[in-house]
């Protein structure tokens, strides 16, 4: 399935943070929370609607790629950071081990 682009501005339901979409944002850049919304990227499908936590960070190909964990259904999802992520967040993440 082919990723759908939206551009959308949303408050994040974490920590507050009005977040400006750029249409492939999909975590609030201050605490990287994210919301279950889609069942494939940008498809706004899923009906769980679940906080994702950022429960730790892998490296794939120089990038650093967010582990979130879904708080209400336990779906995993991976996303890359962007260059917008607070970084004091993302080193705290990786000094977490991921379960």
């Amino acid at each position: 399935m082919a990723f759908i682009r939206k551009i959308e501005n949303f408050t994040c339901n974490n920590c507050g943070t009005f977040v400006v979409g750029d249409g492939y944002t999909n975590h609030c850049p201050n605490c990287l929370f994210s919301k279950h919304v889609d069942i494939s990227p940008g498809d706004r499908k899923s009906s769980c609607k679940g906080l994702m936590e950022p429960i730790g960070i892998e490296m794939k190909d120089k990038e650093i790629v967010i582990i979130h964990k879904c708080a209400k259904c336990g779906e995993i999802k991976k996303c890359k950071s962007s260059p917008k992520d607070n970084f004091d967040v993302i080193l705290c993440l990786i000094r977490r081990p991921v379960a």
